[in-house]
């Protein structure tokens, strides 16, 4: 009897772990593609130990970049009326610094399948690039990609999180 229970036991654990997997094996039996990896990191090479005399004067702060993102209704891309003035604003600190190239990335909540969301995310993208390239910034030196749904910027599960993901992010870029 001991014997029949373990060996019930053992098939149950081994079953778990073979169709529990890490969660693709869901994506998978739905024809879901997992999103394009995120932008590699460039790594710089440590500089070697310089000294620093005692009387230097302190190094001027990097200017800070802010570039505000915008948000956009469920299952929408069109450019709200407030977010225009936002989407100015970027313009503005754009022409103001030619030569600056910028991505805007778009995303989505979680609901909604990955490919639908990606999709949805490089409209909201494209649709924020377009809004700034008719405000005059060059268009070549903005580029657009789509996260979809996987990276929230609130991990919560209900309509505020949602709508605080369902956004375009700008990032200047070096």
């Amino acid at each position: 009897m001991k014997m029949k229970s373990f060996l019930l036991v053992l098939m149950v654990i081994v079953l778990g772990m073979t169709l529990g997997g890490c969660g693709c094996f869901m994506q998978q039996m739905k024809g879901e593609t997992p999103p394009p990896p995120p932008p590699e990191a460039k790594v710089v090479a440590p500089e070697a130990k310089k000294e620093i005399p005692v009387a230097a004067a302190p190094a001027p702060a990097a200017p800070v970049i802010v570039l505000n993102d915008i948000n956009f209704d469920f299952d929408k891309y069109s450019i709200r009326t407030g977010d225009a003035e936002t989407l100015k604003g970027n313009a503005e600190w754009f022409k103001a610094n030619p030569g600056k190239k910028m991505r805007v990335e778009g995303n989505c909540d979680e609901r909604g399948t990955v490919e639908y969301n990606l999709a949805l995310g490089q409209k909201r993208a494209d649709a924020a690039k377009a809004y700034i390239v008719n405000l005059g910034v060059d268009g070549k030196a903005l580029e657009t990609v789509s996260y979809g749904k996987e990276r929230p910027a609130d991990p919560g599960h209900n309509e505020a999180a949602w709508a605080k993901n369902r956004r375009a992010h700008f990032l200047a870029l070096p």
